[in-house]
């Protein structure tokens, strides 16, 4: 394509977009991106880095070039757009028109602070919210952006602790749940860690409109450097958290918890230490299976998948794959993928069965739409 119609093809779909945006063109729907039911970051055998869309069983649907490194992906509820973010610490976050696979917006970390990888649309999909690190003060902020008027930052409000890593709009109410890490972190540092000895990690419960803070949810006391880093959330309101140890792996800790807002009970699940210990102390990714029964964590330092009862907290499973870490709710179950390219089915009692296998290496996480 010459650079003219690349420059036509651009203000095309930009005087497009704001067509859409004011509703003048018929609704387009992620079934024109090829109905996708999952999205993931990947690196290719090149070292190049894209966002793809899968099938319920692994077929790619679409593959869409990043920048850079990608960490996960925040969905729009009815439009075929993906927000797709850099890895921690990245400044970079790209709107994608996922049908027509072209980048359409780019977004950029205000002064002084970096995103954390993951950001959440509101159920109408009027506005993302983004977890960002204030890194002069060590503040975690959640941005807020227009998704109806290209995206435009519109305010942003406190996280309610540090480190807000993944977030997501809780299904019972107009609320953000927050996973505030408690880790500081600062790019001229890398991924250096500054404040062990003081962190204190908690789960926030956030007043969408006004950000005030509504809820926090600290681990025990024991626990305080259980840095609390992933989310799901089941179609009752309770809430999954993944959790990533700083202290020594020995230790072998619980990793997995949940969280009711009715009731305000933390509870956490693990397993005997000679189970536990197989993790890593690392908790990669978290999804309720398609029935709600049960809880799936991920370790891909530790090559473990792990599923627990929600009902009485006993491990019913525990999976030995490679480098495994993103991991989704599927129709039969659960759906999970790994470093080597594969997607691995999970079904009840039923060992594990390979979906597909494709020539990439999937990042960290399985953002199901």
């Amino acid at each position: 394509m010459s650079v003219r119609r690349r420059n036509d093809r651009r203000r095309f779909l930009q005087s497009t977009g704001a067509l859409v945006a004011t509703g003048a063109l018929p609704t387009v729907g992620w079934a024109d991106a090829g109905s996708p039911a999952y999205l993931s970051a990947a690196r290719r055998p090149d070292g190049d880095y894209v966002l793809c869309g899968l099938g319920p069983t692994g077929a790619i649907r679409f593959e869409v070039p990043l920048p850079d490194r990608g960490h996960a992906a925040a969905a729009h509820p009815k439009r075929p757009l993906a927000v797709a973010f850099a890895r921690r610490p990245g400044r970079f976050a790209l709107v994608i028109d996922c049908a027509l696979g072209l980048e359409t917006a780019r977004l950029q970390a205000p002064t002084g602070r970096h995103f954390y990888g993951h950001g959440a649309f509101d159920p109408a999909g009027r506005y993302l919210y983004t977890g960002e690190n204030a890194y002069e003060t060590g503040d975690g902020v959640i941005g807020v952006w227009d998704a109806a008027h290209a995206f435009e930052r519109i305010g942003e409000f406190a996280s309610g602790g540090v480190g807000p890593h993944e977030l997501l709009f809780d299904v019972s109410a107009p609320r953000l749940v927050v996973a505030n890490g408690g880790v500081q972190t600062h790019p001229d540092s890398g991924r250096a860690k500054l404040n062990l000895p003081t962190m204190r990690p908690n789960l926030a419960y956030l007043d969408a409109s006004s950000g005030a803070l509504i809820r926090r949810v600290e681990p025990p006391a024991e626990l305080t450097l259980n840095s609390v880093r992933h989310l799901t959330q089941r179609d009752d309101g309770l809430v999954g958290i993944a959790m990533q140890w700083q202290g020594d792996p020995a230790d072998a800790p619980p990793l997995l918890a949940t969280h009711d807002f009715g009731d305000g009970t933390l509870r956490l699940l693990t397993a005997i230490h000679e189970v536990q210990i197989q993790l890593r102390g690392y908790g990669g990714s978290v999804a309720f299976s398609s029935d709600g029964r049960s809880l799936a964590l991920t370790s891909p330092r530790g090559g473990r998948l792990h599923v627990y009862d929600v009902a009485n907290g006993s491990l019913m499973k525990a999976h030995a794959i490679t480098d495994v870490c993103g991991v989704a709710a599927s129709s039969e179950g659960l759906i999970a993928t790994d470093g080597a390219g594969r997607i691995t089915k999970l079904r009840g009692a039923n060992p594990p069965s390979q979906l597909k296998s494709h020539l990439l290496s999937w990042d960290n996480h399985l953002v199901k739409l």
